[in-house]
């Protein structure tokens, strides 16, 4: 039986905050330094952290129903939109997952998108593990409405509070995130 989204979103903020909060120096994809990181991809690709996502973000990606597609941000989206999906299905009301690359293959099919073709409509949301400026949502969005597709909009494991929801909403695209930087760090 599959936990409820309040027990998962909880079970899921403890193993983030124990496993995936690090503080030191990092760049971040922004281009940014800051002094603390969220490894997010340390707890959801354990066996757990997997199906605790999959839960929290399959419920909270419902808030921009009607939905044909988990789409990915590579690569912290991609295992969060496969469980998403995977949920769904266990759940009797399937949602595809979908994949975009950062750029065209060179080989094969040269897909910049995976998996839209097999949709049963146009209608996606963007599953993100952080945003800090919305950068990698905002690229990932370009490029799966240049193949034909509805973004709905972005949700995310963390989302830093730098600017990345404001950015987002300018174009259009309203986040949901599960949590944000204030659940795992102590007030500035």
């Amino acid at each position: 039986m599959l936990p409820s989204f309040e027990e998962a979103r909880a079970r899921l903020g403890g193993l983030l905050r124990a496993h995936a909060v690090r503080h030191g120096t990092f760049k971040l994809a922004s281009g940014r330094t800051s002094d603390f990181f969220v490894d997010c991809k340390s707890v959801v690709l354990s066996a757990e952290g997997h199906l605790l996502a999959g839960v929290t973000l399959g419920r909270l990606a419902r808030d921009f129903a009607p939905l044909h597609a988990f789409a990915a941000v590579p690569l912290g989206g991609c295992p969060l939109a496969s469980a998403a999906s995977l949920v769904t299905a266990l759940a009797g009301d399937p949602v595809a997952a979908i994949y975009v690359r950062k750029e065209a293959k060179d080989h094969g099919t040269g897909k910049l998108v995976e998996g839209a073709d097999r949709l049963p409509g146009p209608r996606v949301v963007l599953l993100e593990d952080v945003v800090t400026t919305g950068g990698s949502s905002l690229r990932a969005a370009e490029a799966l409405r240049a193949a034909g597709l509805e973004v709905a909009g972005v949700a995310c494991l963390v989302d830093r509070l730098e600017g990345g929801a404001e950015a987002l909403g300018t174009a259009g695209l309203p986040l949901r995130a599960l949590f944000t930087r204030r659940d795992f760090l102590p007030p500035d």
